[in-house]
């Protein structure tokens, strides 16, 4: 597994000088950042400060939402892809944390967040559900889980991602269907949006299957004090 990783940093390292020359990951185009500021906009409950980006690339959405106020932290697993998402920020004028780690598991300790957000992460990773339950670990109660994904016409087929990228569970993404299934035992609700059809997201139009998962996490149920005693006419509940 860690070979793995290792050689999934590695690409992700080499990509990142040129990542930012998609349309979807540069965000250059006003038109472009202005479908993502309002999809974010949509997406994110009221009064949801705290956000965790994991997989988070150049930070352009990491920088969307600082823009508007959130405090963000950042995570990527390629040191070049944090050292652009830092350079970014500082010559927005803005702050925010970035962090190297993994994806299934982000170096920020016991911090909880109103928001974790990945796009089009998941079908990257040698073990999905792990990150998944990863994740819904780190949101507050009732917080919200982003997911950005999609079906990619051709994508992880060609070679042209990592060596045995074919033994990734969702190489080349992964199917709503399949998400909802994953992510339905985890939370609360959710709903998915359909994205393909919103060519000023992506810069062009698309035609393979990408979409947003939007979920609120369960709130934690109650568990004994140890402290009081089970006896006596208090129960002793805390959250």
């Amino acid at each position: 597994m860690t070979n793995r990783v290792d050689t999934i940093k590695a690409y992700w390292n080499e990509a990142a000088g040129a990542f930012d020359e998609e349309p979807d990951h540069g965000l250059r185009a006003e038109r472009t950042r202005a479908a993502w500021r309002q999809r974010l906009t949509e997406w994110l409950p009221a009064g949801a400060p705290d956000v965790l980006d994991v997989g988070c690339g150049t930070g352009s959405l990491a920088l969307l939402l600082a823009e508007a106020g959130h405090r963000v932290t950042g995570v990527d697993l390629s040191p070049r892809m944090v050292e652009l998402a830092q350079a970014k920020f500082a010559a927005a004028g803005q702050r925010g944390r970035f962090l190297v780690g993994d994806a299934v598991a982000p170096p920020t300790g016991d911090e909880r967040f109103d928001v974790v957000l990945a796009r089009h992460v998941v079908w990257t990773l040698p073990d999905p559900l792990a990150a998944l339950r990863d994740w819904r670990g780190r949101l507050r109660d009732g917080g919200t889980l982003i997911l950005v994904e999609g079906r990619w016409a051709g994508a992880g087929s060609d070679g042209s991602y990592v060596v045995e990228a074919e033994q990734l569970p969702w190489n080349g993404g992964v199917a709503a269907g399949d998400l909802v299934a994953a992510v339905r035992p985890l939370v609360r609700d959710l709903r998915v949006e359909d994205l393909s059809g919103d060519p000023d997201l992506w810069g062009r139009p698309v035609a393979d299957e990408r979409y947003a998962l939007v979920a609120a996490a369960k709130e934690t149920d109650p568990q004994p004090d140890p402290n009081r005693s089970p006896r006596g006419g208090d129960d002793g509940f805390a959250l």
